[in-house]
C-alpha cells in the first residue's frame, strides 16, 4: 500500500527519460512510481491535486540560513529608500530599548540610500545606544560610536586590520563604516550566539523556506570566519533538526577559519582539515558536511571584489583579497587534499583566476576526478576563462536576482565594457558547464520563483535588460533550481527529479512556470518533504493527512 497518491496533477518530472505524468505515488518517504506504475495501487491517502502543477522540490546552492532567521528579528532595511528613513527606524526601535542595549538591523543598501549611515547619525537616533547595521551584502556593516569605542576603533591611529577597511573622514576619524574582515571588531563583542537562540532562528528561516517551494539548501560557511555565528554551528542545526523545527534539507559548508594541522598517519595525506577528519559527505540526507568554504575576495556591491582592472566608479580601485593569495591558494589545496569539495568565493575576474589557479594546482598534486569543486558568484568572468572552468570541471554558482536587485549599481561599477560579463549562463552552459539556483539569501531575496525569472529575463530593478545572451529559457531555470541544484551538492542520486526511487520531495504550484509565465507570479499552493507536507496542509482536499508532525 502507498503511504500517499497524488492524482490528476500535471507533472514535470525533470527527467529526460519520463519528461511528464498525471500520478505519483509515494513510499516510505520515496517516489514509488508515476502513472501505470502506481496504477490500481491503494494509499492511505489520496489527494485530487484539480490539475495543478507539480516539480520536484527547489533547491538552493547558496544561501546564509542562520543569517536570514536572525534577520527575521532585527530592524528590517531593506526598503529603506533614503537615510532619513534608516535613522527613523533605529529611533522606533531605540524607543523600545534599555539604555546600553544594542539596536540591530540588516539589509541597508547604500546604492539606493546615496550614503551609508554614519555614526553621528546613529548615535543621534539611537540616544548614544550600541548601533550594528549590516549591509546588504553582508561585506560591510555601519556601527555607531559605542560600538566603534567598545571595539577599540574610535580614533584615528588605530590600523586596519589585514583583510578590513575602517573607512576615515577626511580627517582620519572612522565613519562607523566596516568593510570585509574590519567586522569581525564587531563580531567579536556579540559572538558566539547561543546554539539554542539560532536554533530558533534556523526555525524561523526553514518555514519562510517551505512556503516558497524550497526542500534543500546550502548553506554557505558556519564556524568562523566572515559570517559564521559560533564555533558549534553545526550543533544549532543539529538542536533545529532535534527539536522539529528544520522542514528542509541543509548541507553546511565550512568556513575555513575553522580548519587547523591535524596530525593523522602519514598515509592519510591530511595535514590540514577540522576535528576527527570530517569532510565532505558526513551526515545524512537531512543534515550533511558539504564544501569547504573559502573567501578570496569581496562583494561587487561594496567595490572590493578582486578584478583585473579598476572599476569604474568609487576611487577606480580593484578590490581587496581576504588574505594574501598565496596563502588562500595553499589553503584550498589542503582542504582538497584533505577530501573536501571547495566552495572558493571569488566574484571579481582576478578572484577567479586566483580560485582555478589553485584547483589547478590541487588536481596536479592529488588527482580526484569529478570533484565538482565550486566557484561560488562568479560574477565577472572574462571570456578567456569560461574555456578554463570548462578544463577545470568547476560549477559556477552565480545568483541570478542579483540582476534585478543590485544589476544597475553593478553594471556601473564593471562599465560598458565589462557589463556583459555579469552573472552568466548561457556562456558557462554552453562551454558545457551546469549551473544551479542560488540566491545568496538574504543579500537577496531568496524565492527560488524569482530566481528563475531572473534567469530568464535579466531586467534590473530599473528597467535595464543585462546581457540578454545570457538568457536561458524558463525550462533551464527550473532544471538550475531542482536536478543542477542537486547535482551541485552531489546529491542528483537521491533529488532534483520526480523520479521512482528518489526522495520525495516536491512542491504543487498553481501554474506551470514553463509554459504559464510570469514566472515571478506563479504560487507555491504546498510543499512536501519525504512525502510529508511541510507547508500548506490546507491547500488540496486530503493533504493534511500528510502533514509533518
Amino acid at each position: 500500500m502507498l503511504d500517499l497518491k497524488l492524482t490528476n496533477a500535471r507533472i514535470r518530472t525533470v527527467d529526460d527519460d519520463r519528461p511528464a505524468a498525471t500520478a505519483l505515488g509515494v513510499f516510505a518517504g520515496r517516489i514509488a512510481g508515476l502513472d501505470g506504475d502506481i496504477a490500481g495501487l491503494p494509499a492511505r491517502t489520496t489527494v485530487d491535486c484539480g490539475g495543478a502543477v507539480v516539480v520536484p522540490g527547489f533547491g538552493d546552492a547558496h544561501n546564509h540560513m542562520a543569517w536570514f532567521g536572525q534577520s527575521l528579528s532585527e530592524v528590517a532595511l531593506e526598503e529603506a529608500a533614503t537615510l532619513d528613513e534608516v535613522y527613523a527606524a533605529v529611533a522606533r526601535r531605540a524607543a523600545g530599548t534599555p539604555d546600553g542595549a544594542w539596536i540591530v538591523g540588516s539589509g541597508y543598501d547604500d546604492t539606493v540610500l546615496g550614503a551609508h549611515p554614519d555614526r553621528t547619525g546613529l548615535d543621534r537616533a539611537s540616544g548614544g545606544r550600541p548601533v550594528w547595521l549590516k549591509h546588504r551584502s553582508g561585506h560591510m556593516c555601519a556601527v555607531s560610536s559605542a560600538v566603534l569605542e567598545a571595539a577599540g576603533a574610535a580614533t584615528a591611529a588605530v590600523p586596519d586590520p589585514e583583510g578590513g577597511v575602517i573607512v576615515r573622514d577626511p580627517a582620519g576619524t572612522p565613519t562607523g563604516l566596516l568593510q570585509e574582515r574590519a567586522q569581525e571588531l564587531v563580531t567579536a563583542l556579540v559572538m558566539p550566539y547561543p546554539a539554542a537562540d539560532l536554533a530558533e532562528a534556523i526555525g524561523r528561516a526553514s518555514q519562510v523556506y517551505a512556503a516558497e517551494g524550497l526542500t534543500h539548501v546550502t548553506e554557505a560557511g558556519i564556524g568562523r570566519g566572515l559570517i559564521g555565528r559560533t564555533p558549534v554551528e553545526a550543533a544549532a542545526y543539529q538542536l533545529a533538526r532535534e527539536r522539529g523545527l528544520l522542514r528542509t534539507r541543509v548541507q553546511l559548508m565550512v568556513a575555513a577559519d575553522n580548519m587547523h594541522p591535524l596530525h593523522g598517519h602519514p598515509d592519510d595525506g591530511i595535514e590540514t582539515g577540522i576535528d576527527l577528519g570530517l569532510r565532505t559527505g558526513f551526515g545524512d540526507d537531512r543534515l550533511s558536511l558539504g564544501p569547504m568554504k573559502i573567501w578570496l575576495d569581496g562583494s561587487l556591491i561594496g567595490r572590493t571584489a578582486a578584478v583585473t582592472e579598476p572599476f569604474c566608479d568609487h576611487g577606480r580601485g580593484t578590490g581587496v583579497y581576504q588574505n594574501d593569495p598565496e596563502e588562500m591558494r595553499a589553503l584550498v589545496v589542503a582542504a582538497h587534499r584533505a577530501g573536501w569539495r571547495v566552495a572558493a568565493h571569488a566574484i571579481g575576474d582576478d578572484a577567479v583566476d586566483l580560485a582555478l589557479d589553485a584547483f589547478e594546482e590541487a588536481q596536479r598534486a592529488l588527482p580526484r576526478p569529478d570533484a565538482r569543486h565550486r566557484i561560488e558568484h562568479a560574477g565577472v568572468v572574462r571570456p578567456d576563462q569560461l574555456p578554463r572552468l570548462a578544463a577545470a570541471g568547476a560549477v559556477p554558482v552565480p545568483q541570478p536576482h542579483f540582476l534585478y536587485t543590485v544589476g544597475d549599481t553593478m553594471a556601473a561599477a564593471l562599465g560598458l565594457s565589462r557589463r556583459d560579463w555579469l552573472y552568466r549562463h548561457r556562456s558557462f552552459l554552453d562551454h558545457g558547464l551546469r549551473v544551479p539556483g542560488s540566491s545568496d539569501r538574504p543579500v537577496a531575496p531568496g524565492a527560488p520563483l524569482l530566481g528563475m525569472a531572473s534567469m530568464v529575463d535579466r531586467l534590473s530593478s530599473g528597467g535595464t535588460v543585462l546581457s540578454p545572451d545570457e538568457r536561458v529559457p524558463a525550462e533551464t531555470a527550473l532544471r538550475a533550481y531542482t536536478l543542477d541544484a542537486a547535482w551541485a551538492a552531489r546529491d542528483e542520486h537521491r533529488r532534483g527529479s520526480l523520479t521512482p526511487g528518489k526522495l520525495a520531495d516536491l512542491v504543487v504550484l498553481d501554474r506551470d512556470p514553463v509554459t504559464e509565465g510570469p514566472i515571478e507570479s506563479v504560487r507555491v499552493l504546498a510543499t512536501l518533504l519525504g512525502g510529508a507536507c511541510v507547508h500548506g496542509a490546507g491547500a488540496l482536499p486530503g493533504l493534511a493527512a500528510t502533514a509533518a508532525g
